[in-house]
């Protein structure tokens, strides 16, 4: 057959046929007949020598774009898609099963470029040999099911071990974000990084700056969604490459001062991350590891040397702002932004608790919190990084108490929904005013008095708005509603 791999050894592993989907086979056949051999690559492979069934298949051929997008069609019509076509990827699905088809290639990026300069291969091991690591330049040759590993990944996985097909400063100079996608395997497959990787990352990781902030952000989620990120995060930050996408993170590794020490932010930071990974209970949460990791971002900011010792005043009103600015710059979507930014702002609420809260404090807690306060409490929790066990079960009893309240508070009043006893609408009528400013301070003012007092029902919530009402400048001559009399019927004049 036409681009059948001449160098390529198969590999003493072996692989099942059992274990290719029937829709691989069937497609493989399809290139077959008109005249083109058909290979299973990439994490596929990897995944499925690893005892995974990865539901999306990839594949890689001789055949030109135009020439897979021919048999595609005919294999899944109208199931066709051609976004990558361009750089040599022709997607499809059949039933359940969504393949991609990919051209032999080599891709590289030039100094200061952002965009790849794809190149079409004509030969499997060429194009193996491009890709990322060894464990994902493996291929099954199809429809025959031989494993063609020309560059051992297959002794890399049973070794845990993670190195690219040619050097590393090859591999980086084609895609520099392969550095970073390197950790995020780290994280996520528990693979060990061979020290020719690792150095090549320490010495060549100012190259991810011409990587857009789109894909850097993804390979950073990934990572941090793996197995162990903390461990990850560390050597990141060790060899360099972590200032190139979380400047701040290497910051928080803060000089000691000989006199006034201080608990090691960075290893505190990690140790929450940590942490919270353990309390999870859904899997990981994207949005509660975001605020482990950057809740204490602003501590560098705000360190003050006082002949009393060390502070950071007001680090989570910084370290919000800190939080906003980073994510956005990795082009997070704004939910996720805001989300986060609240839970490095709110993160400390919780140490007054010890001083004594009332309910209305209690209230404003909740409130604040609002569809986040699972994680806040998680990550509360998670900020308990103290080696003193007395200590560390005072915090864990205090919280313990705070929600048992939460949960007492909430059976009485709907604590988990709070809002003022009168909507907009009603406030415009009950005081004859349009839209406008004056109907959110007056909201505001009824928030104020459920945050205080509780509910208190709609007719005291009208007589308490009449005498606000009464106090604000110019009010009679805002058309306000008549006062109600003390029996309830109008006044007489």
């Amino acid at each position: 057959m036409e681009g059948a791999p001449q160098s390529v050894q198969q590999s003493r592993g072996g692989i099942s046929r059992r274990v290719v989907p029937a829709a691989a086979i069937e497609l493989a056949g399809a290139f077959a007949e008109a005249g083109w051999p058909l290979y299973l690559v990439g994490g596929w492979v990897r995944d499925a020598l690893g005892g995974n069934s990865p539901p999306d298949l990839d594949f890689a051929t001789p055949a030109p774009p135009e020439r897979s997008l021919e048999i595609l069609k005919r294999w899944a019509p109208g199931k066709v898609w051609t976004t990558g076509i361009e750089f040599g990827t022709v997607a499809a699905q059949r039933g359940n099963v969504r393949v991609e088809v990919t051209t032999f290639r080599t891709e590289r990026y030039d100094m200061g470029s952002r965009n790849p300069i794809v190149s079409f291969a004509t030969d499997l091991e060429t194009d193996l040999s491009r890709r990322d690591f060894t464990v994902n330049a493996m291929a099954i040759a199809l429809p025959d099911v031989e494993l063609l590993d020309p560059f051992g990944g297959l002794d890399d996985l049973a070794q845990r071990r993670l190195r690219t097909p040619l050097s590393p400063e090859v591999s980086f100079g084609d895609d520099p974000l392969r550095m970073l996608r390197a950790l995020r395997f780290a994280s996520t497959l528990d693979l060990r990084i061979d020290p020719e990787v690792v150095a090549a990352i320490a010495a060549m990781h100012d190259r991810l700056q011409i990587v857009s902030a789109e894909r850097i952000r993804e390979e950073f989620t990934k990572l941090l969604l793996g197995r162990s990120p903390s461990a990850v995060l560390q050597l990141a930050t060790e060899i360099g490459i972590a200032g190139e996408f979380i400047p701040e993170l290497p910051l928080l590794r803060l000089e000691q001062d000989p006199i006034h020490r201080h608990k090691d932010v960075f290893a505190h930071t990690l140790a929450v991350l940590d942490n919270a990974i353990a309390l999870e209970e859904s899997g990981p949460d994207l949005v509660l590891r975001l605020a482990a990791l950057f809740h204490d971002i602003g501590k560098p900011r705000t360190r003050e040397i006082t002949p009393e010792g060390v502070t950071f005043h007001h680090h989570e009103v910084v370290g919000a702002e800190m939080t906003r600015a980073r994510l956005t710059a990795l082009r997070y979507p704004a939910r996720i932004v805001n989300e986060v930014r609240q839970l490095v702002y709110l993160h400390l609420r919780f140490h007054s608790y010890r001083l004594g809260w009332t309910d209305r404090a209690v209230r404003r807690y909740v409130r604040d919190a609002g569809a986040l306060l699972g994680e806040l409490n998680t990550l509360v929790r998670s900020d308990c990084t103290t080696r003193n066990p007395r200590k560390a079960a005072e915090l864990s009893a205090r919280m313990d108490e705070l929600e048992a309240r939460i949960r007492e508070l909430a059976a009485r009043e709907e604590l988990l929904a709070l809002r003022p006893a009168l909507d907009g609408r009603q406030v415009m009528e009950h005081l004859g005013i349009p839209p406008g400013p004056t109907v959110g301070r007056a909201l505001a003012h009824l928030m104020e008095i459920r945050l205080d007092e509780g509910e208190v029902g709609e007719e005291e919530a009208m007589r308490r708005l009449d005498r606000w009402w009464a106090d604000q400048p110019g009010a009679d001559q805002q058309g306000a509603a008549p006062a109600e009399a003390p029996d309830g019927g109008p006044e007489e004049a």
